[in-house]
């Protein structure tokens, strides 16, 4: 798995003109059930951060289309819970992460909608508080006023987090490599 990670971050290193769509493709497979748990993608997003600290790629292309791909992911998600509703649990990988209901009932029931926001930081909800939302039928707007903000903030937070690690093992590499 490892070795898949570096191909994809040595791709987008040699393809700097890719970065939003691959961002976007790999945030919205993040984002959306199912296809969360089986992804790496929230490591490959990091990895491509790392790639702004040393200047091969833009922090802008990477946040926008991290953003997009996470709102189209999550609200995905929810249209599968609102319209398959739990029917959708029963279908593979879900079927084999029983535990991912409970937290995700858990977070729900304690804080409500901002479970959506919590859930785009917070791997082991992700797959399924969207779901959720789409399965309680919560309204539209609703859940992308919370979505949305989640959204962003997980879009900028993640590659960022990358960057500033580049930026830390550089200095370091300066300071005692050099």
């Amino acid at each position: 798995m490892d070795a898949a990670i570096a191909s994809i971050i040595d791709f987008i290193a040699a393809n700097r003109g890719w970065a939003f769509w691959i961002a976007l493709l790999f945030a919205f497979g993040e984002n959306m059930a199912l296809i969360s748990i089986i992804i790496p993608s929230t490591a490959i997003l990091v990895g491509v951060g790392a790639l702004v600290a040393t200047g091969s790629i833009d922090f802008l292309p990477l946040f926008l289309g991290a953003s997009l791909g996470a709102v189209l992911g999550s609200t995905f998600s929810w249209w599968l819970g609102l319209r398959y509703g739990e029917a959708i649990l029963k279908l593979w990988p879900l079927r084999n992460h029983p535990d991912l209901m409970q937290r995700g009932t858990e977070a729900f029931a304690k804080w409500g909608p901002a479970a959506i926001i919590i859930g785009h930081f917070f791997g082991p909800l992700r797959p399924v508080v969207f779901l959720m939302c789409g399965m309680a039928r919560m309204p539209f707007l609703q859940f992308q006023l919370y979505n949305v903000a989640g959204s962003l903030g997980w879009a900028y937070v993640v590659p960022k987090f990358g960057e500033v690690g580049g930026l830390l093992i550089g200095w370091l590499w300066g300071l005692f490599g050099a």
